[in-house]
């Protein structure tokens, strides 16, 4: 029996974890502390679940989100009283912006302990706010077969809430009344005898739902589309379940309709190139150039997912405010532009395209235009970088396209690195996998999300500054939990790099100490305080020694110095030169 009848807590707290783990619950990350005393117990004694301690809330969260985010499946998060669950808040935004699934289980005091200075006590009900996609106080542990039922029930509500109508946090705040540890209880004893040991029968893992247009539908929307001579596909940041399904699929409509594809950075078409010929990287350097932009503008625009990160490219899409047709399963709107759009609430792997040679997919001048100058930015910018001997900012995120091993986990950080990435990011078929909190943008939590990417997977890589990497140096309390290898490039600048290239950069003071932030801390000491393998990257060959074969286990940390100052000021001849092309 999979029931602990030790007490009432351990009954109702084991209930839960079975369910859970019946449901397809894989992992638990717990934080210390006494008032989730039977939820921590339950988590750690079931034989098919991994339950893993953290210390630190605000990295615990966001190590969970990591997981999350690599598997495609619910961790849950586990948490006592108090404002230990307030520390959870950044990534349970996170998810929540980023569509990630968590299952988020703050414990908490009996209702008549709150709300009469009972010690660690707060209001925990609705405590994230709207984040949640469902949140729900649970009644009070009890013996009784209805209200276990009902709590069975709740959890396999809870885990379809998890992925269903769009992935994201479900928090259950959940009571516990004297004793929390498993001390004896006679009648819990005694309740044992007549519990029915099919109670959990029927409990199978959960698929979300999916939607369909109708041949109708599919047949309207091609009516508009065929029409018209000059159109584009706009992929932004992605995380698809089959990348190279996603990747067919976009090409499939590319080749159909022929339109030009402009994807992100972040996106797997960055990857799996040779899957789409008419994929656009180098889009933000040609929308700089006002006339190119006119030449190269659509019609009509077919958005999949959300937008990329490019803020010209955004800025040029508003200006046009062309018709534009929304791919996205989720029940958001995902429409910053405000354009006259129409949304298809479906993924672009369930979008019925027909067969490119059955409806002679045609060959566009507008999307060889596009290829032609994509191709000219393309050779230059890989002549002008390959000619860049010194260590500067933007060649790294080009580097690493070219370098890393086949299908390797990289997450990326927010600020520069991951527009260094939009702008630099090489088109190839490695397969690598890109991640990024893309959600809220904010650099909480990147190195404990990073971790989390790589706990049992392959090799990983962590693209970050100093800054977001300072900002979670608690992230590396992980380390010893870590079951895999995560390497980390730290791009250090001494500050905010993306600062520097904004207008504010001009006002100086107090540009430098309340927008770059340098905090001149020496890495290689930190590195030796957490235990983690630090090594000064002083050349390109010796990056790409340092690259060619990724560890097996532990963590590193590969650190860049850079002068901020100076990486902005190649980035603004880059873009001055590359447009006029």
């Amino acid at each position: 029996m999979a029931v602990d009848f030790r007490n009432t807590n351990t009954v109702w707290a084991s209930v839960a974890v079975e369910t859970l783990a019946r449901l397809g619950l894989q992992t638990a990350v717990i934080c210390p502390g006494s008032r989730s005393t039977p939820l921590t117990l339950a988590f750690a004694a079931h034989p098919d679940l991994e339950a893993i301690p953290v210390l630190d809330e605000r990295s615990a969260a966001f190590f969970a989100l990591g997981i999350a985010k690599q598997t495609g499946r619910a961790t849950a998060l586990v948490c006592t009283s108090g404002t230990a669950g307030a520390n959870f808040f950044p990534a349970v935004v996170e998810a929540r912006e980023s569509r990630v699934p968590l299952l988020v289980l703050t414990a908490d005091r009996p209702p008549e302990l709150r709300h009469c200075r009972a010690g660690q006590a707060i209001d925990q009900l609705k405590l994230y706010g709207h984040y949640p996609t469902w949140q729900v106080p649970l009644a009070t542990p009890a013996l009784d077969r209805s209200l276990l039922r009902y709590l069975r029930q709740t959890m396999v509500r809870a885990w379809e809430r998890t992925r269903f109508p769009v992935s994201g946090v479900v928090h259950l705040n959940v009571p516990f009344r004297d004793p929390l540890p498993p001390l004896p209880q006679p009648e819990a004893d005694t309740f044992s005898q007549t519990f029915p040991e099919d109670f959990f029968d029927g409990i199978t893992p959960c698929k979300p739902g999916s939607l369909r247009l109708s041949i109708g539908e599919v047949d309207r929307v091609f009516s508009e589309l065929g029409n018209c001579e000059r159109g584009a596909i706009v992929v932004g940041i992605d995380r698809p379940h089959n990348p190279q399904q996603y990747a067919r699929a976009i090409a499939r409509l590319s080749k159909t309709l022929g339109f030009p594809v402009l994807a992100d950075g972040l996106s797997p078409l960055r990857n799996h190139a040779a899957l789409n010929p008419d994929l656009i990287s180098t889009y933000d350097f040609l929308l700089r150039d006002r006339e190119t932009a006119r030449n190269l503008a659509p019609e009509v625009v077919v958005q999949i997912g959300e937008l990329p990160t490019s803020k010209v490219l955004r800025e040029w899409l508003s200006d046009l405010q062309a018709k534009t047709w929304i791919l996205d399963p989720s029940d958001r709107n995902v429409d910053p532009l405000h354009s006259k759009t129409t949304h298809l609430r479906i993924s672009i792997e369930q979008f019925f395209s027909p067969d490119p040679l059955a409806v002679k997919g045609r060959e566009s001048d507008f999307c060889q235009r596009w290829r032609e100058a994509d191709a000219t930015v393309c050779q230059t910018l890989d002549r002008t970088l390959s000619d860049t001997t010194e260590i500067v900012e933007p060649k790294i995120a080009w580097w690493l396209s070219q370098t890393l091993p086949p299908h390797t986990p990289l997450f990326v950080s927010n600020s520069m690195p991951v527009r260094d990435v939009e702008w630099f990011w090489r088109p190839s078929d490695t397969g690598v996998q890109v991640f990024c909190n893309r959600g809220a943008n904010g650099i909480d939590g990147t190195l404990s999300t990073a971790l989390g990417v790589a706990q049992g997977n392959r090799p990983s890589v962590l693209l970050t500054g100093d800054l977001a990497l300072l900002h979670d140096t608690n992230g590396f309390l992980l380390r010893r939990h870590l079951r895999g290898h995560l390497t980390i490039v730290l791009v250090n600048n001494n500050g905010g790099g993306i600062f520097e290239m904004l207008p504010i950069a001009q006002f100086d003071p107090p540009f430098e100490d309340f927008f770059a932030t340098p905090q001149s801390v020496e890495i290689r000491h930190l590195c030796r305080a957490y235990g983690i393998d630090y090594c000064a990257i002083e050349s390109w060959s010796h990056f790409t020694e340092a690259l060619r074969v990724l560890p097996e286990t532990g963590v590193r940390l590969l650190e860049l110095r850079t002068d901020r100052k100076a990486d902005a000021a190649w980035r603004q001849r880059a873009f001055k030169h590359l447009a006029i092309l």
